[in-house]
């Protein structure tokens, strides 16, 4: 949700019928509201829309389309005033036949700028042509950064284009500072390093800032303030990242920021157009944000108390002036409500949840808790009981292991709560462990990561689920539930111990690491993929497909055959497997859907099918 650069109406995306999302412009002066722009998922949706002026809109849709029969991702921005109309591509201008690529993305806003005049600063993916004279350095191609203004459509070029550039960062005023350069080898393809330089604010010239890659972590940048003339950074210590400010004045001189000593800090916290920064966050038990802006320091405490049942707090959007400002309140039992607080009249007013269907339903507590792991090490996790209970004892019980692998749980209802809690209203306890090879714990929690240490990964999971049973789970009712990388898990944990999970659900899962690299080979990223999963006998030994064999439980899989992230053939090779070792399996199929299955009516067949069939395979 966007709020206006004069306070006056706002802009929030809204779901519609199966995977179809529509662009919704609010008045806070009368409350009404109107759908002003549709995309029915097919195959662009959504995803993010901003003010470029008073009555001015920028969105950006994506999707994932097939392309000379390989599936690419693509993004679009669109300009459109606040009723709808004028709506105007940001495209890259071509005429017939002369382009000689496909381009994949339009960019990104990069800066917002003042709000009053229509223009901002976007990164522009500039496609090789045939002729010249027709588009600024037309003989040029890659990554540049222009300023357009969003209703004329003029251009004035801000940084050329360059192929091996892979972002910027402005400073918030219109002046880029920072960029990054994604080296690749003779073939194209990208070999690991990153090179991030920067700029002086007196000087034009590119200076080295840091190079990150797997042996070399690197300075790490997230925004430039541009009133004290530093970055914010991320970098080690200790092994755990750490937010630095970090001097572009050539010195590069760093100061500590904030560091913890049990977890990585994982971002900053920015507010207004110009994304100021005014706080650092990072997750223990749950997020934390400590604000180094005093204003916002004593709002944020004044709001802890004005909605205490609410601690997950968020500034999302705030007016040019930051007189009024956007936010989002949220806990684990309460997906979350947008309010709008007026700094001048000190009031705060609520505009609407996020959720409304789940209103007057009672959610189930999300609470802290860790087990041993077999070699000692205690694995952090989230357990969610169904509403009303206090034990587990005789509940059936889900160990529900996250995607990734590089990612954590977080409590709150977040992004995937619905997925937990639909589980727990069902009657189930859900384990959600936060196994070594999840991020935030620092380097040594990593062990490689979820696939190169599937061991140890794979190891904790099933420890999660031996020590629901020593809470009082039946065995007989235990199952595991997972997607992505955690659908990656859900499969794999079989292969170590066929008798411990009764019934298994894995939605998109990795299920032969040699199949993935192969796959990979058709893209940029191959030999960066290849790396992460690992070769030889350790890929044999870390696929699921390979050990079809081992399976006693029955497995239940979904997959979208659009899935960028990982290719349908992974679950059909283990649905294939799994049939010809004889063992129960099924595999459904969602035409034309991605990695995310952001369709409604979909999501809903997903979980319907998985209840019914935890629940025969369980014995419920």
């Amino acid at each position: 949700m966007k709020i206006s650069a004069d306070g006056t109406r706002i802009a929030y995306i809204a779901p519609g019928a199966g995977p179809s999302t529509a662009l919704v412009i609010g008045n806070l002066a009368d409350g009404s509201e109107k759908p002003v722009m549709r995309m029915d998922g097919n195959p662009f949706v959504l995803r993010s829309c901003g003010w470029s002026g008073i009555n001015r809109l920028v969105c950006r849709s994506d999707a994932v389309d097939r392309v000379a029969g390989m599936l690419v991702p693509l993004s679009r921005l669109v300009a459109l005033d606040a009723d709808g109309a004028n709506v105007k591509s940001l495209s890259q201008r071509t005429m017939a036949g002369e382009t000689l690529g496909l381009n994949q993305f339009d960019g990104n806003v990069i800066d917002w700028l003042r709000g009053d005049d229509d223009t901002v600063l976007t990164t522009r993916n500039v496609v090789a042509q045939q002729q010249t004279g027709y588009l600024i350095d037309r003989g040029r191609e890659g990554m540049g950064v222009v300023r357009q203004d969003t209703r004329t459509l003029k251009i004035t070029q801000v940084e050329a284009p360059l192929a091996s550039v892979a972002g910027y960062i402005s400073d918030g005023l219109g002046k880029v500072r920072i960029r990054w350069i994604e080296r690749r080898n003779s073939g194209g393809k990208l070999d690991g390093i990153t090179v991030v330089q920067y700029r002086t604010a007196a000087s034009d010239t590119w200076k080295a800032f840091s190079e990150i890659s797997d042996g070399k972590p690197g300075m790490v940048p997230l925004a430039v303030d541009p009133s004290l003339d530093v970055a914010y950074a991320l970098q080690k210590l200790d092994g755990r990242d750490a937010l630095y400010r970090v001097k572009l004045d050539g010195s590069l001189a760093a100061e500590l920021v904030h560091a913890d000593p049990a977890v990585d800090v994982d971002n900053i916290v920015t507010i207004g157009r110009g994304g100021r920064v005014i706080g650092v966050t990072f997750v223990t038990d749950k997020r934390e944000v400590i604000y180094f802006d005093p204003d916002y320091k004593r709002l944020q405490a004044g709001l802890a108390k004005a909605i205490p049942n609410l601690p997950l707090i968020d500034f999302v959007s705030a007016s040019a002036d930051e007189k009024k400002l956007i936010l989002h309140a949220g806990s684990d039992i309460d997906p979350g409500r947008y309010y709008l607080y007026d700094r001048t009249t000190r009031q705060l007013a609520e505009l609407m949840p996020v959720r409304p269907e789940l209103r007057g339903l009672s959610l189930a507590p999300m609470q802290s808790v860790s087990f041993k792991a077999a070699d000692g090490t205690s694995i952090p996790a989230y357990l969610t009981l169904p509403p009303g209970k206090t034990s587990m004892k005789g509940l059936p019980a889900i160990v529900m292991p996250h995607g990734g692998p590089g990612s954590r749980d977080e409590w709150g209802f977040g992004d995937v709560g619905w997925f937990s809690q639909f589980f727990a209203q069902r009657g189930f306890a859900v384990l959600q462990p936060q196994f070594r090879g999840s991020t935030g714990y620092g380097d040594n929690w990593m062990v490689g990561n979820g696939f190169r240490g599937w061991r140890k990964a794979i190891g904790d999971v099933n420890d999660g689920g031996r020590w629901l049973l020593s809470q009082g789970v039946e065995a007989g009712k235990l199952a595991i539930v997972g997607w992505s990388y955690g659908g990656y898990a859900a499969l794999q944990s079989n292969v170590l111990d066929p008798d411990l999970f009764k019934a298994v659900v894995s939605v998109a899962p990795v299920t032969d690491l040699d199949l993935m690299k192969t796959t990979a080979d058709q893209y940029t990223n191959s030999a960066l993929v290849a790396r992460f999963l690992g070769s030889g006998a350790l890929a044999q030994e870390a696929s699921p497909a390979r050990h079809a064999d081992a399976f006693k439980a029955p497995v239940l899989m979904f997959h979208g055959d659009k899935d960028l992230n990982v290719d349908i053939n992974q679950a059909r090779a283990m649905n294939q497997a799994l049939k010809a070792a004889g063992k129960s399996t099924s595999l459904i199929v969602y035409r034309e859907l991605d990695h995310y299955l952001d369709d409604s009516a979909i999501r809903t067949d997903l979980l319907t099918r998985s209840d019914e069939f935890l629940r025969k395979s369980l014995g419920l």
